[in-house]
């Protein structure tokens, strides 16, 4: 479990955060979305720690990483996997070796035990034979697969996934939002994952937190976010290329 605790932020005085507080729940995908410039990304890295927030506090199945020493943030820092929004896989490494590297980096694991737990990482998300390919010789939709296997390599209580559709077309995009969802229940992780997709959000959003102009505006679940009134939402969501469905399905519930 994260809890976030009336955490803020701003940049040259404008105010991107402002007082933000939940809780994102373990072996659930918690999903954040908002308008471009909410503030999503700044509150997805400061959740991470590659922003530090003004104020507030940022709890990791309770324990604060403001207050954490060297050797504890670095401890924190094996516990989270993260799939970045492009992938960024290293263009001159091959799959395996991407894979891996979290492993050379943080473990003093044999090369036979990494290339099992690689092997095991790289099955689960569905990828077989690719081992010796580079990011270059495979498709955008195999790329985000691998970034996936190399985010749960070192087995992480977090994991955390910004934009992980961003590129791929609508059928590649189901099958990585089902494949986060299934390892995020199997391995019973607190996944975080900041996005702008309304398929994914109705699709996976056990937890939908909605922020608009750094504020909370709304949270609840993609069965719950159905029957909101919240104008702020609305206006988001029904500005979505998913807006049509969206309003198929509002007007279905309405006359029942």
């Amino acid at each position: 479990m994260i809890e976030i605790k009336n955490i803020s932020k701003s940049f040259e005085g404008r105010d991107v955060l402002i007082d933000i507080s939940t809780i994102f729940e373990k072996g659930k995908t918690n999903l954040i979305i908002g308008q471009s410039g909410s503030g999503k990304t700044v509150l997805l890295k400061s959740i991470v720690g590659l922003i530090e927030v003004d104020s507030g506090e940022v709890l990791f199945d309770g324990r604060d990483n403001r207050n954490m020493n060297f050797n504890e943030k670095k401890l924190l820092r094996q516990e989270i996997g993260m799939v970045f929004q492009n992938g960024a896989l290293f263009d001159s490494l091959t799959v395996e070796e991407n894979v891996r590297f979290p492993m050379d980096m943080f473990t003093d694991k044999t090369m036979k035990e990494k290339t099992s737990r690689l092997n095991f990482c790289l099955e689960r998300v569905n990828i077989k034979d690719s081992n010796r390919l580079y990011p270059a010789e495979i498709s955008g939709g195999m790329r985000k697969r691998v970034a996936i296997a190399r985010a749960i390599a070192l087995n992480p209580k977090y994991l955390f996934c910004d934009e992980p559709n961003s590129g791929l077309d609508p059928v590649t995009s189901i099958l990585i939002d089902t494949l986060i969802k299934e390892i995020t229940a199997e391995f019973d992780i607190t996944t975080v994952i900041n996005t702008h997709d309304m398929n994914s959000v109705m699709e996976i959003g056990d937890k939908i937190l909605f922020i608009s102009e750094g504020k909370k505006c709304w949270e609840g679940n993609n069965t719950q976010i159905f029957n909101t009134r919240n104008k702020k939402l609305n206006a988001f969501v029904f500005a979505s290329p998913f807006s049509k469905k969206f309003k198929e399905l509002r007007l279905m519930e309405d006359d029942e």
